[in-house]
């Protein structure tokens, strides 16, 4: 009898797995097929999942980026370089930080992380029309850098809270046994404290590449005369014409948006599993 409740449990966990998946996956498998899809199809009053007749017409349109006069590989280009420069930015000044809450008592320490709590609880687009003051007066308007700078100090925050718990689960013992081995401080930062925070480093940086990425708000508000560094979450908006919507350059673009972030995770699938559970476990 318990057996086979056991048994009809997992079937129903089962099941509402497989459900759950469904409901998660459908906009994404609709979003790839009306890429494909020609506007007959689009606008057809019978939708099918698929398209009948496949085309790259969209993707062509696209990458040609007729819409703006730039090409989609030059938007491509800003946002992997803000995105990347934002999350080894990140992942280098909270891992200091992280070290530096981890293993030192100093005064203030918990107010200082106290304080990071009160950040993160701050709505960030509260904060754009003072940032955009203070970035016009310093010039880092219509500049990426600006940008990279932005991303980078709102990542921080809950980026050393997430580092501080992988650094917390490194034993001092083993760097004391180094320090008696006549290590110095450096040494053992980069033998000992570096290779274990590696897979909490990997997963952290996807919070902070996926906020990079998919941010669209700041880069609008502080690029919002130079196009040719626009991202791609702005150039994806251009396909929303006055009185027309162009759904099948926008599904093409937005699945061309969605690619990067797949290979991301596909890149640190591993470590950020390790990460995760290494954090959960010891933290």
């Amino acid at each position: 009898m318990r057996l086979r409740s056991r048994t009809l449990r997992r079937a129903g966990l089962n099941v509402l797995g497989v459900l759950v998946a469904l409901v998660t996956l459908f906009p994404i498998l609709w979003m790839v097929s009306t890429a494909f899809k020609p506007a007959r199809e689009i606008y057809s009053l019978t939708p099918h999942l698929l398209p009948a007749h496949p085309t790259l017409g969209n993707f062509r349109s696209v990458i040609d980026g007729k819409v703006i006069g730039l090409p989609y590989w030059n938007f491509l280009k800003n946002s992997l370089f803000v995105t990347l420069s934002s999350v080894i930015a990140s992942m280098l000044i909270s891992l200091l930080a992280a070290i530096a809450v981890a293993r030192f008592r100093f005064r203030l320490r918990t107010s200082y992380l106290i304080m990071l709590l009160i950040v993160q609880m701050l709505p960030q687009q509260a904060m754009v029309i003072a940032l955009f003051l203070d970035f016009r007066s310093i010039g880092l308007l219509d500049n990426l850098a600006g940008l990279i700078l932005v991303y980078t100090a709102f990542s921080i925050p809950v980026t050393i809270w997430m580092l501080r718990s992988f650094v917390a689960a490194v034993p001092r013992e083993m760097e004391e046994a180094a320090a008696i081995d006549g290590a110095g401080p450096m040494r053992i930062f980069w033998r000992i404290m570096l290779p274990l925070v590696a897979p909490g480093l990997v997963a952290t940086s996807v919070f902070a590449f996926i906020f990079a990425w998919n941010e669209f708000i700041f880069a609008l508000t502080f690029l919002g005369t130079d196009t040719a560094k626009y991202t791609l979450p702005i150039y994806v908006t251009y396909f929303y014409g006055r009185g027309t919507v162009d759904w099948g350059s926008i599904m093409a673009s937005s699945t061309l948006f969605t690619l990067p972030v797949l290979v991301f995770f596909l890149i640190v699938q591993r470590r950020m599993t390790n990460g995760l559970m290494a954090g959960a476990v010891k933290g």
